[in-house]
């Protein structure tokens, strides 16, 4: 009787754990290794080794203290493009990093993040653990350290922005600790995009635009362009669109002040058929003002706004 008590316990535990661990994490990710600029000599094994690896990082982790049902993890994709190696063990290339957001009472997946980092650097071995310390970002070994930093700083962008669209400032939490990861990442001759003086477009800006308390009204665009538009679209079109106005609007003042803010080009970029939808049944003249607003945003589209939202 002792033994099928202990063993009931023991099936009662392993669903608990099983449970948890099927509502508790916050994300559906696909990583992707792309080696094939890389030279013949190197086995390429290596790299299915290092994608698994990096799946289980970003999934077998408690990001946040949130509980998260299965259908409302965070969809994303991170592409790696090794384009050369050296030293048999680092690799340098390029990072394309995605995420989508459902839309209330669709099927529809709305992308909430897409950016390509132009500057991965890190070493790698085979099997060796994949680590992540945020009182120690720099790790032992800046170039080892780096591509777990480099992770860890896109999963709480992706956080950051997820929590925006559903509160205002929602996403601050996660923002300051990708901050963190920026103000302690690793350093090194071959590291790239953590630094101001990097480039305009880079890890460090996207931060510092999300951060800086100058731009506070980005946080307040991202909620009212999707909670207070994509998530009403079904139910209150009107509405919807008053708030896809507002939204675009914000953005429009601050790239009256500063056309050069990293993350208005970040943030419009891929959302013109998503816009242009919005304001199919708009009036005259809401067509008339988001065709001028998006024409200045996002400049190589310009006439394909002209066009539909005439």
């Amino acid at each position: 009787m002792k033994n099928k008590i202990l063993l009931s316990l023991g099936f009662m535990i392993l669903l608990s754990s099983i449970a948890v661990n099927s509502y508790s994490q916050e994300f559906l990710t696909k990583v992707i290794v792309n080696a094939q600029s890389v030279s013949s000599n190197i086995d390429k094994k290596i790299f299915i080794t290092l994608q698994n690896q990096l799946t289980d990082f970003i999934t077998g982790r408690k990001w946040t203290s949130e509980k998260y049902n299965a259908n409302e993890r965070i969809q994303c994709n991170f592409v790696i493009n090794i384009e050369s190696s050296s030293d048999g063990n680092v690799f340098k290339g390029k990072m394309m990093v995605q995420s989508a957001r459902p839309v209330y009472n669709t099927t529809y997946q709305a992308a909430m993040f897409n950016f390509q980092d132009q500057d991965i650097a890190f070493r790698y071995i085979e099997y060796q653990p994949i680590e992540f310390n945020e009182n120690r970002v720099q790790g032992s070994d800046a170039l080892s350290a780096n591509l777990p930093a480099v992770l860890a700083y896109y999963v709480y962008m992706i956080l950051g922005m997820d929590y925006d669209s559903f509160s205002p400032k929602g996403g601050d939490t996660y923002f300051q600790k990708a901050l963190n990861i920026v103000n302690n990442a690793p350093d090194g001759q071959d590291i790239k995009g953590w630094k101001a003086f990097d480039g305009l477009g880079n890890r460090y800006w996207l931060n510092e635009n999300l951060t800086n308390t100058k731009y506070n009204i980005v946080h307040d665009a991202i909620y009212q362009y999707y909670r207070g538009c994509l998530d009403k679209m079904v139910d209150k079109e009107k509405d919807a669109r008053t708030a896809m106005t507002k939204s675009i609007t914000q953005l429009y003042n601050i790239y009256k002040e500063n056309a050069t803010v990293m993350f208005i080009q970040f943030f419009i970029q891929g959302k013109s058929k998503e816009l242009v939808g919005v304001y199919q049944n708009g009036t005259t003249d809401e067509k008339s003002n988001a065709s001028t607003i998006l024409s200045a945003l996002d400049v190589s589209k310009s006439e394909y706004y002209k066009q539909q939202l005439q």
